[in-house]
């Protein structure tokens, strides 16, 4: 009996599976309420502008905020790395996946942070889905604003604590679940600068709320570290609140143009999370020429003022921008959304920036609540005078304006 041929990749098996019956219902279902989702490759390294489909367009879609994803130090430094400890580390941390790329990273962070200790992890998902439940479980409480990123989201479902969400950015509907709700530990968890909307938290107000009930205080500060602060340490840093927000995410895949994230907090803490934290105990990892390459980007962001003195020049031009447009915009951060509505709205406003050359996505349910999808503009240290100007001028072609 001849042996049976495998299929040629990308080919059809003859009779679908169960699984790929679901997924075709389901991805038609997307399709319909325009929710589905493609990849698209760049065809260049990270930058304001790039290719992709063949074509050079600015890019006003990236994280990387103060253009570091391609700079010539961090590559030099990941590179130099590269050569002294290889590709893969092999195993976790906790293993024999720790190296002295990492303890140095580590201490960098520190003292970057101005803390006591910090703790590497692969992603910001796995530090907010690890973080999370290695401080809470059953019989405690997290309070979680209603706008946080999805990864916080996630890591309260999975702590298997109360989860009660409080209003976006309403610190006094926060003291008021605080002192209602019972639970043997109370954690409240937010982002600093939120994501799709660039705005910021309330932080004073929050922690004198966590203060006054007994509660610990957890930040995101992914899209403000870099960006905020005298050194680039964060919105706790420009508030004065380092020393008294006791656990501070950060992430080394935006502003340092890297990949990782980290917890900076206290020895105790960072020990416990060392033992408690699932995605740190069970996941190979980091690759130590990306730590080496991160340590370089820290000392940038923290040496370079005029890098961030750039970014800041191109968020106020933007923002002067658009709200000469008639679009709401203030300059809180390097975020900037011009809200359309529904899907398809987003999604033609996107396609016609494209044709115009300007790479800025549609980002749509549920990223964000339904009836706010938007154009999602990030503005970096890379961007140009002309580069804003001409993203402007192609919003006001398009007549672009709040909600249509």
């Amino acid at each position: 009996m001849a042996e049976a041929k495998p299929p040629e990749a990308g080919s059809r098996p003859e009779r679908e599976g169960i699984a790929t019956a679901w997924a075709r219902e389901e991805l038609e279902a997307l399709a319909a309420r325009g929710l589905r989702r493609f990849l698209e490759p760049l065809e260049s390294a990270q930058g304001p502008v790039v290719r992709a489909g063949g074509e050079a367009l600015i890019n006003f879609s990236s994280n990387d905020y103060l253009g570091l994803a391609s700079s010539p130090t961090v590559r030099a430094a990941a590179m130099a790395g590269l050569e002294r400890h290889g590709v893969g580390t092999g195993a976790s941390r906790v293993v024999v996946g720790d190296t002295a790329a990492h303890q140095r990273l580590e201490a960098r962070l520190a003292a970057f942070e101005r803390a006591e200790a910090v703790l590497l992890f692969n992603t910001g998902f796995a530090a907010n889905t690890g973080i999370i439940p290695a401080l809470v479980g059953s019989g405690d409480a997290v309070f979680s604003d209603a706008l946080n990123h999805a990864s916080l989201v996630d890591g309260c479902r999975l702590s298997r604590a109360r989860v009660i969400v409080y209003p976006h950015a309403d610190a006094e509907a926060l003291a008021r679940a605080l002192k209602e709700t019972p639970a043997r530990r109370k954690l409240v968890v937010t982002d600093t600068v939120f994501s799709m909307d660039g705005d910021v938290a309330p932080l004073r107000d929050i922690l004198a709320a966590c203060r006054e009930h007994g509660a610990a205080l957890m930040v995101d500060e992914a899209h403000a570290t870099g960006v905020l602060g005298a050194r680039g340490a964060g919105l706790c840093e420009e508030l004065g609140l380092g020393a008294e927000v006791e656990l501070r995410m950060g992430t080394l895949s935006k502003a340092f143009g890297c990949l990782g994230a980290y917890v900076a907090t206290s020895r105790a803490v960072a020990d416990l999370l060392l033992n408690r934290a699932r995605p740190f105990i069970f996941s190979t990892s980091l690759p130590a020429a990306l730590c080496a390459a991160a340590e370089a980007a820290v000392e940038l962001v923290e040496g370079d003022a005029p890098l961030r003195e750039r970014l800041w020049r191109n968020i106020r031009r933007f923002s002067a921008g658009l709200r000469a447009l008639g679009l709401p915009a203030e300059p809180r951060s390097a975020i900037f959304p011009v809200i359309l509505g529904d899907p398809d709205q987003a999604l033609e406003a996107a396609r016609r920036c494209r044709e115009r050359g300007l790479l800025v996505k549609a980002i749509r349910p549920p990223t964000v609540p339904e009836g706010t999808s938007r154009l999602r503009f990030c503005l970096s240290a890379g961007h140009t005078e002309g580069h804003i100007d001409f993203a402007l001028e192609v919003l006001r072609q398009l007549g672009v304006r709040r909600g249509g």
